[in-house]
């Protein structure tokens, strides 16, 4: 049986840190919004500039908590929670904020192929099995 749940896409090979259980902190520009905190979200794996494959489901993840990085020493500190090089694209900026998304997998799903159009915050509804 199906079930929609709300869904976020995290760009491989991100995803795969997060898959093994190594990133437990995704980072953003802004704040989850509140009503997406401990609540079960399908994460949608896209491909990224490099990936071979179409987008798709392949965990139920929740994040639990978020932090706003006061400054760039602080934002590194936590490297090993979230793996965001100073040279990646997603790497700490002076001109914007950034916050710390805390996550876990609930579980694990088979990848599921994701045709319905996604949005670039989150997925209204993504139906996976």
């Amino acid at each position: 049986m199906k079930k929609a749940y709300p869904g976020i896409n995290i760009q491989w090979p991100i995803s795969e840190l997060i898959l093994s259980g190594s990133k437990t902190v995704e980072t953003r520009t802004y704040p989850i919004p509140e009503k997406y905190l401990n609540m079960d979200l399908v994460m949608i794996e896209t491909p990224g500039p490099n990936g071979k494959f179409k987008a798709r489901a392949v965990a139920i993840i929740k994040f639990t908590k978020a932090v706003k990085y006061a400054s760039k020493d602080h934002f590194y500190r936590d490297f090993n929670r979230h793996f965001v090089k100073p040279d990646s694209s997603w790497a700490w900026d002076e001109s914007k904020p950034k916050w710390g998304w805390e996550l876990v997998i609930v579980k694990n799903i088979r990848p599921q192929e994701i045709t319905s159009k996604r949005g670039i915050v989150f997925t209204k509804e993504c139906f996976v099995s």
